[in-house]
């Protein structure tokens, strides 16, 4: 159906979205709970909107003239991993506005690439259905972290919750590895 390249990035994105989305709406929560008021939570969330939205046009131009996409979209999934157990260490407003600039930052490595190489390994007969189950995933699977993010959060902690966050990302740049083998 789908060549070897094009499942290992899906499968890759699908893990780095479900690790991402486990924290989805319960954001705000944690922002309130090391102090952050209803304008620092939503500076925090734009923050990250801002960085990843200017860096994925700069890294997204660069990426088509002087790097190598799979090196770009693999450091962009490996620092994503290591700020994800960053959360663990936010105690208060600036250093959850630090995270989400470096959040943001890996978004713009990995968005772009990503999208390219998924684009260029991707059959043309079959394009359609290579972005269907992308986009596809990304809502099921979405829908499906956000559920176990609550279930994990109210029955344990958010320290568990960036835990399982951060294994995850970590699974989705192992999934990577078919396409950085030339």
């Amino acid at each position: 159906m789908l060549n070897r390249k094009v499942r290992a990035l899906l499968f890759a994105d699908t893990a780095w979205l479900f690790g991402e989305g486990m924290l989805g709406p319960l954001f705000a929560v944690f922002a309130q709970r090391i102090g952050g008021d209803i304008l620092e939570i939503t500076w925090a969330w734009a923050v990250y909107l801002v960085v990843a939205g200017l860096l994925i046009v700069v890294i997204g131009r660069i990426s088509d003239k002087k790097m190598d996409k799979r090196k770009l979209v693999f450091w962009g999934y490996v620092l994503n991993a290591v700020l994800t157990f960053g959360y663990l260490l936010v105690h208060d407003s600036y250093s959850l506005f630090v995270l989400q600039i470096g959040l943001g930052v890996a978004a713009a490595l990995a968005t772009p690439t990503w999208d390219a190489l998924y684009s260029e390994y991707g059959s043309k007969k079959k394009f359609g259905l290579a972005w269907g189950l992308s986009d596809g995933f990304a809502e099921i699977f979405g829908g499906v972290a956000i559920f176990i993010g609550g279930l994990v959060v109210t029955y344990f902690s958010f320290d568990l919750l960036f835990w399982v966050m951060g294994g995850v990302q970590v699974v989705s740049v192992i999934l990577l590895y078919p396409v950085l083998r030339k």
